[in-house]
């Protein structure tokens, strides 16, 4: 059975920071690709960050040089450092990662979600 714990989640003020962790455990081998992505009230979840194996990283529009996006492979653990947080950030973040099972097949994991509020 495979694991993904978020953690960091939280309210912060318009212009703050978070740090958002994901550690995957369990059966999960060869992990490709890590990546947060984010819902907001009445919208559709949509990607803010991935990061490959081997360092390949892509942004939401949205988030480019406010939002970094990092890994520890040893740790199966992604990061997402969030700053100059606007309320429009205000959702609820989900990890997500693609890994091979006991049985070598792909398979994409979910975490179940940390929720970031930003309010004065």
């Amino acid at each position: 059975q495979v694991q993904l714990v978020e953690s960091g989640g939280g309210l912060v003020q318009p212009g703050g920071s978070l740090r958002l962790s994901c550690a995957a455990s369990g059966s999960i081998f060869n992990i490709n690709v890590m990546g947060w992505y984010r819902q907001a009230p009445g919208k559709e979840r949509e990607l803010v960050a991935s990061i490959t194996s081997i360092g390949g990283i892509n942004y939401a529009d949205s988030v480019k040089g406010r939002f970094t996006i990092s890994r520890d492979n040893a740790k199966n653990t992604v990061y997402l450092q969030m700053n100059g947080l606007k309320p429009e950030d205000t959702a609820v973040y989900y990890c997500n990662c693609n890994g091979q099972d006991r049985s070598y097949a792909w398979r994409y994991y979910w975490g179940k979600g940390t929720l970031v509020t930003v309010s004065s």
